[in-house]
């Protein structure tokens, strides 16, 4: 465990699950916390690569979906990274500090990407690392008494949703539909201070639910090469520019965005049954085939569960379903956000 979190995960009885993992007891406290009360979470599951170099912002431009010359030392954006088939590899969380650009993204991707990123450096003054402990201590929080805390240290006001505030090498990012992630410098007091918020610790399984609620699906190992950027509701989240010039998938992403109506969309529902990520899901409507699949989810009661999909929209008139069975069927929940075709 990275310091200086060890002794808070004693404090709080965290234990490493069968996944390798934090993990902390009543799991339903957590997502309680998470929606509405003062939770700190250890995202585990997220991990950094940092870009750096003087022609970081022109290769990143060239390789991802936004238009990277929008990111500055103030405000942060996603992006997505495709295929020449417009198929997503990875999503990220980007923000700039002088001259390098950090990548927050799915832990089970990052050495993959790290790894694709450098094969198309070429002569470009340009290195891509991964960054490993020390130095990823990435953290989330939400709550009245923790965001004081953090703006606070920050000596600032709260913050709108995407902008960056820093001080002495920490980081905050102010989130869409609330709470902040933090990535705080080597040997910084933050930690140390939202510690001494009476809070909730919450696992990175637990945080999930915010991303939920959020409509933001991280592309992790299980949906890689799954989605087009606008299936995922990228472009409305700020992932995509339609101005920019050449990336990988370019092509593919401009003619789903102008051409046609888009088959599947993500979406918010409830379910009565767990199922995992990259789940396929069916439906009476096309019942040869899968028309979609699980993007995040995360328990919320008892037999009760919230999820992403990304599924055919055509197809909710006669039902989606969790197996061919048609046993378990997805009822629809609001997104905080509208997509082209409402």
């Amino acid at each position: 465990m990275k310091q200086p979190w060890q002794s808070w995960v004693d404090k709080n009885q965290g234990q490493i699950d069968p996944q390798g993992r934090l993990s902390f007891s009543d799991f339903l406290a957590q997502v309680t916390a998470v929606r509405s009360g003062n939770a700190l979470a250890l995202l585990d599951n997220l991990g950094i690569i940092r870009v750096a170099g003087d022609d970081a912002q022109t290769f990143l431009q060239g390789q991802f979906s936004a238009d990277i010359r929008e990111v500055s030392a103030g405000r942060a954006q996603f992006s997505t990274y495709s295929t020449a088939k417009g198929r997503m590899l990875a999503s990220f969380l980007i923000w700039q500090c002088e001259d390098s650009y950090y990548l927050l993204l799915s832990a089970d991707i990052a050495a993959a990407i790290a790894k694709r990123l450098t094969m198309f450096v070429m002569r470009s003054k340009v290195k891509v690392t991964l960054l490993d402990t020390p130095e990823v201590q990435v953290a989330g929080l939400r709550g009245a008494a923790l965001q004081q805390k953090l703006e606070t240290h920050f000596a600032t006001e709260q913050a709108l949703p995407l902008a960056v505030i820093q001080h002495g090498g920490d980081v905050a990012i102010a989130l869409p539909e609330g709470g902040y992630i933090v990535y705080p410098a080597v040997d910084s007091p933050l930690p140390a201070l939202l510690q001494e918020v009476d809070a909730v610790a919450v696992s990175a399984a637990a945080w999930a639910i915010r991303d939920i609620d959020a409509g933001i699906a991280w592309i992790t190992q299980a949906t890689q090469e799954q989605f087009v950027p606008q299936m995922a509701n990228m472009e409305i989240i700020g992932a995509v520019s339609f101005k920019k010039g050449c990336y990988p998938g370019q092509e593919i992403v401009a003619r789903t965005q102008y051409l046609g109506k888009l088959k599947r969309r993500l979406f918010k529902v409830r379910l009565a049954q767990f199922a995992v990520v990259g789940h396929k899901l069916f439906s009476p409507e096309l019942p040869d085939q899968s028309i979609g699949m699980v993007a995040a989810i995360c328990q919320v009661g008892g037999c009760e569960y919230e999820a992403l999909v990304v599924v055919q929209a055509a197809c909710w008139d006669k039902g989606i379903y969790l197996e061919t069975e048609y046993i378990n069927a997805l009822e629809p929940l609001a997104l905080p956000y509208l997509t082209q075709d409402e």
